[in-house]
């Protein structure tokens, strides 16, 4: 690491304003193997290896809510070989990480369907999801066979199916049908790998959320990008459609 690197990140915390809910488009891990000159699933594994160290990186700057999209629901069109290893790579990491985030005080979450998911793996989330239940240290949602638009979809399907009357509807009723009821909506979106698109993420959550956007591959998304990343996020002036106090 370069010495401006380490005074970056020894700059006091209490400079930054931290976001309560971050959330992590993953993105570059094929690139980042074949970079390498090894197939992709080998950026998988990579990326994979890097979850623990970011969330406890995010948890330690006192980040309560972290979401990371992980699968979405149309990557099910990628090539089965790749689709199979990394459902394989998710089940192997839930069950050797389930213990190691409960100790760490971190509670699990999984945002998509289950459908199409082995049962195998199915039990894993239920089980990791359930053994950390009490944690209260951060928060971390995998979203797994997600979408944005699916979960709309899904949350209409419910409320149409309980016979709620629409006319009383309002965003707040509406976020309950959600997958992520009772998490906070996204103050800052991070995308890897140097893409600018949203992606089918979060997109009834991340209405006001800021975006930031890096070029550094997921398996190399480490200390350096988290501080930038909160840097930027405190630079920002958040509005939500109003004013800023100048005017502008």
């Amino acid at each position: 690491m370069a010495i401006q690197e380490v005074r970056e990140l020894n700059k006091p915390v209490s400079t930054l304003q931290i976001p309560q809910h971050v959330a992590i488009i993953m993105d570059g891990n094929g690139r980042w193997a074949q970079r390498r000159g090894q197939p992709r699933l080998f950026g998988h594994q990579a990326g994979t290896d890097n979850l623990t160290r970011v969330v406890e990186m995010f948890a330690d700057y006192g980040v309560k809510y972290l979401t990371l999209y992980a699968f979405s629901t149309e990557n099910w069109k990628r090539p089965i070989d790749e689709v199979m290893g990394l459902l394989g790579l998710l089940e192997r990491v839930i069950r050797r990480e389930t213990a190691n985030l409960k100790k760490k005080g971190v509670r699990l979450r999984h945002l998509g369907r289950l459908e199409g998911i082995s049962p195998a793996l199915q039990n894993a989330i239920a089980r990791a999801i359930d053994e950390t239940k009490d944690n209260t240290r951060i928060t971390l949602s995998i979203a797994f066979n997600y979408g944005g638009r699916a979960e709309i979809l899904d949350a209409v399907r419910r409320l149409v199916a309980e016979g709620v009357d629409i006319s009383q509807m309002d965003e707040e009723l509406f976020s309950r049908y959600l997958y992520s009821d009772g998490i906070p909506d996204p103050d800052l979106v991070i995308r890897t790998g140097g893409e600018m698109r949203v992606s089918n993420f979060l997109i009834w959550q991340a209405a006001y959320a800021e975006y930031y956007a890096t070029p550094v591959f997921w398996p190399d998304f480490g200390a350096c990008e988290i501080r930038e990343a909160l840097e930027t996020f405190t630079r920002r002036e958040r509005r939500f459609g109003g004013l800023s106090p100048t005017g502008g």
